[in-house]
């Protein structure tokens, strides 16, 4: 039986019997993390590329004399759907590499006639006449040809800014090697032999190009395109010896070291009050320097001086045979040069190589690169390369290349020996302190990077990574 006092009871909140965390946080020292960065990578380019001393701030590349001409791509201009080539341009094509009279290049150019093409489209058949040459502006084609024993073979992948049936222009008897298969959708403008005939009628400083170019190419060279030394062996008796000389490049490319600097400033009375348990100055310069060592990497990559990604020869760039990267890929780079010491690619490049692995049942290996155990392929570690820009397409490149001054590979280039010096090639020098009381340090980093012959760098490019690419 439940008896009503009519009365309502009040609840009293529990009493506090101890000292609160918060509260007893006051009196402790808490432990902390030094301050934290999420641009950090691994940055594997600057810890494997092999450094070399560059003393008075430039690298000369001295080469053997090599006759290899005209061997870059050619650029467009689209107006709509129409697309021209821009004249000067054409002065990539080994013809006309070095001519400038800009009006007869653009005679040539306004003869050169669009064409667009459907995936699936022979371009051209191994075998028949070829009367004109192809500039590609657009798409990717595919050329395949017949091997020794009647299977099809394929050639290359042809890709934006390249070109096939240049000896067409002045051989009435060529013919096409490979058969040619647009593998998309594209565009590309044609220039006949007869058209290329008709300005080179009325151009007589072309006449006399043409003529030095056909010179030229009678040179006795190598399969690399250089000045052939004369040898002579297996003979017997006492035959005349040949007499010989190597010929070197008269104007040597010169690298000359770049510069990434900024200014910290830090307040002095930060620098003298807040000290502990951490240096306030050193660790504001160890964020520093980190992200001065991701911008030189960038640059390492990217810049159009000295980036690798714009110094390969156009000899070493390759696409891929179905759009993702697969292994027949990374065999095709590495064969291209003698030796291969590392891959870099983005990571999701690694990624997309990873899902043509297990579509195939390939299981990569893995090698020990200085007690980190990385992913290889062919013995050649893949390492990671977020640097790598990736297209709006979902399309980034993949390098391969060899390493070190001795091996006549890709060379890192820095100055040691810097006043002030911080780490080797990066300089801290005190500026002073301002008015305002902020003190100023300059951080400096001088680096640059030299590929000493074109097969030691290597570019697949316009490798698919979203998934579901081509197969």
């Amino acid at each position: 039986m439940t008896v009503d006092t009519g009365r309502e009871e009040l609840l009293e909140p529990p009493r506090q019997s101890s000292l609160s965390t918060a509260a007893a946080r006051n009196l402790a020292t808490t432990t902390k993390s030094v301050p934290q960065m999420r641009e950090i990578s691994s940055r594997w380019l600057l810890r494997k590329l092999p450094w070399v001393e560059t003393k008075g701030g430039t690298y000369r590349v001295n080469r053997r004399l090599s006759y290899t001409v005209g061997d870059g791509r050619v650029e467009f201009v689209q107006e709509g759907t129409r697309v021209r080539v821009i004249p000067r341009e054409l002065g990539e094509l080994a013809l006309l590499s070095g001519y400038e009279d800009m009006e007869v290049l653009t005679a040539i150019a306004d003869r050169c006639e669009q064409r667009d093409f459907r995936a699936g489209e022979t371009l051209a058949e191994r075998g028949a006449p070829a009367a004109r040459i192809h500039l590609i502006a657009h798409g990717r084609i595919s050329r395949t040809s017949v091997g020794k024993y009647g299977d099809e073979i394929a050639v290359d992948v042809l890709a934006d800014g390249d070109r096939y049936g240049e000896e067409a222009l002045l051989d009435a008897d060529a013919r096409w090697e490979a058969t040619a298969t647009a593998l998309t959708a594209g565009t590309l403008l044609t220039l006949s032999r007869a058209d290329f005939a008709a300005v080179l009628a009325s151009a007589p400083g072309l006449q006399a190009h043409v003529r030095s170019f056909g010179s030229l190419a009678q040179q006795r060279q190598n399969r690399h395109g250089e000045a052939e030394i004369a040898l002579s062996a297996g003979h017997t008796g006492e035959p005349r010896l040949p007499g010989t000389f190597v010929d070197y490049e008269l104007a040597p490319r010169e690298y000359e070291l770049s510069v990434a600097q900024t200014i910290l400033r830090v307040r002095t009375r930060v620098a003298d009050l807040y000290n502990g348990p951490m240096d306030q100055t050193e660790e504001q310069l160890r964020l520093t320097i980190h992200a001065l060592r991701e911008r030189q990497e960038y640059e390492l990559v990217n810049n159009r001086e000295f980036g690798l990604l714009h110094n390969a020869d156009f000899k070493q760039r390759i696409q891929p045979r179905s759009g993702p990267p697969t292994p027949d890929d990374l065999d095709e780079l590495l064969s291209r040069r003698r030796g291969s010491h590392f891959f870099f690619a983005h990571p999701k490049a690694i990624a997309a190589l990873g899902r043509e692995f297990n579509r195939r049942g390939i299981y990569p290996t893995h090698v020990d690169l200085g007690g980190q155990r990385v992913p290889a392929w062919r013995g050649v570690p893949i390492l990671p390369c977020g640097k790598i820009p990736i297209t709006e397409e979902k399309t980034t490149s993949i390098l391969v290349m060899r390493a070190g001054e001795e091996d006549q590979g890709v060379i890192g280039l820095r100055q040691t020996g810097l006043p002030e010096e911080y780490e080797p090639g990066l300089s801290v020098r005190f500026m002073g302190i301002d008015e305002r009381s902020l003190i100023s340090y300059l951080v400096s980093t001088y680096y640059s990077a030299a590929v000493l012959v074109p097969d030691a760098l290597g570019v697949l490019e316009n490798v698919q990574i979203a998934r579901g690419g081509a197969r």
